[in-house]
């Protein structure tokens, strides 16, 4: 989990449009974010598995 204070800084606005730091909507952290789930790549597992997102699943082969 990231530290509230730096979560509160990542959503304010930036100075500069290239400074954007996009988070996890769930955690909060930034690194192995996926922008079209708008969530990190754990949340994303964890989601996925229990069902929440609608049209993922699991692959097999």
């Amino acid at each position: 989990m990231a530290r509230r204070s730096i979560v509160v800084r990542a959503e304010r606005e930036p100075k500069f449009k290239c400074r954007v730091v996009r988070r996890c909507a769930v955690c909060g952290r930034k690194h192995g974010y996926m922008r079209d789930f708008d969530m990190c790549r754990i949340c994303f597992r964890e989601a996925a598995h229990e069902g929440h997102i609608p049209g993922v699943k699991k692959s097999s082969w």
